[in-house]
């Protein structure tokens, strides 16, 4: 194919997804962007927490901007350490191990969790990291209807004697909705699978101390659960972790593809997230914060007659009449100084469209009563 026949054939792309509503452009916002935040991730505000600010400045000036290296090389410091060390222990495992986005946390450990025959039963609603995961592995995968514990044994029946993992979000970045992780392991540990858990939604926000939906399920530590989380969400930072028996954390150093052959998490950051662990952990307050907005962003667009999820942490979805209108939904709250989310296919596994509201504990409680009230009058 000639070059521009290669080029006019994703101009032809482009027109299909723009015809579908399916564009997605970049906004880039100042550092003193005066937008009310109900996009983002920073669930307890820690990302501008001065604790926060001061540890990773000083890890800065210290390590410098990057890590050097790859955490095997050069990449390791005394500040991914000391983070490991602390998340192994607010999460109850053996042992943490920190990549340089959830992302790629994910991939390395779906991918660390396949031996041959392995089984995977994935959730329908699970997030592309667990998907491509999933994919990359070359294993066997059955795709579950979304919490459906009936539907998971089934499949693990349907294997006897083979290797499986059970592969689930804790909270689900699409709905905010909990899976049924104390039946999910137990229907997992009667077959002899493990259960991965991505608890990126539910670190910070739920749990004791804040140590997530696993947590809270009473499955911290357990040996046939691990966990993976980003740390861009509720602590503020970047970076991701697998946290889980030593065993399995040994064997993602030595073999993980995407921890081994990728740049290590710049110090700076790792520091600032240590930061934001120890302020987490006694964050009670802000996550009491989260549970009565997330309440009220309900109860108060529910009233306006829209199409509201039942949120179990603070993430909040209002469904859109389809993806042209929930791209114009949410252009017009940007235009009046809110940010939202907006998900259409194909990141949503059902088809359907949203707008999806991150609940911030930093928001002034005004802005987040004036956010509502604009998300209500621009609503299609």
């Amino acid at each position: 194919m000639a070059v521009a026949d290669w080029l006019a054939a994703l101009t032809r792309r482009a027109d299909l997804r723009a015809k579908a509503g399916l564009t997605r452009r970049l906004h880039p916002r100042a550092a003193a962007d005066a937008v009310v935040d109900l996009a983002g991730n920073d669930y307890l505000g820690l990302s501008t927490h001065p604790q926060v600010i001061a540890a990773a400045t000083q890890a800065l000036s210290r390590y410098g901007l990057g890590a050097t290296g790859s955490r095997l090389v050069r990449g390791s410091t005394e500040a991914h350490h000391a983070l490991e060390d602390s998340l192994a222990g607010w999460l109850g495992t053996d042992r943490a191990l920190v990549f340089s986005s959830g992302y790629l946390a994910n991939v390395g450990a779906v991918r660390a969790l396949v031996r041959p025959r392995t089984l995977l039963v994935s959730d329908a609603h699970n997030h592309a990291s667990l998907i491509d995961g999933c994919r990359i592995s070359g294993a066997e995968t059955v795709v579950t209807p979304h919490a459906d514990v009936a539907a998971v044994a089934a499949a693990l029946a349907a294997a006897p004697g083979r290797p499986a993992v059970v592969v689930t979000e804790s909270v689900f970045s699409v709905d905010g909705d909990l899976a049924p992780l104390v039946s999910l392991h137990r229907v997992a540990r009667e077959h002899g699978a493990l259960l991965l858990v991505d608890d990126a939604h539910g670190l910070g926000v739920t749990g004791p101390a804040g140590a997530g939906a696993v947590a809270a399920a009473g499955l911290a530590g357990e040996p046939d659960v691990v966990v993976t989380a980003t740390l861009s969400k509720a602590l503020g930072g970047a970076g991701g972790v697998v946290a889980g028996p030593a065993e399995f954390v040994r064997h993602l150093v030595e073999t993980a593809r995407t921890f081994i052959y990728d740049t290590a998490l710049p110090p700076a950051v790792a520091a600032g997230v240590h930061a934001a662990v120890e302020v987490a952990r006694t964050g009670d307050d802000r996550r009491a914060v989260l549970t009565e907005r997330a309440a009220t962003a309900v109860r108060r667009l529910r009233a306006a007659g829209l199409d509201v999820s039942n949120p179990d942490a603070a993430v909040v979805s209002v469904t859109a009449p389809g993806p042209q209108a929930a791209t114009e939904w949410a252009a017009a709250c940007r235009d009046r100084g809110v940010a939202v989310g907006c998900f259409r296919p194909p990141s949503t596994p059902d088809s359907r469209s949203r707008l999806r509201l991150t609940i911030g504990a930093g928001v002034p409680r005004a802005d987040f009563e004036h956010a509502l009230e604009v998300i209500v009058e621009c609503a299609p």
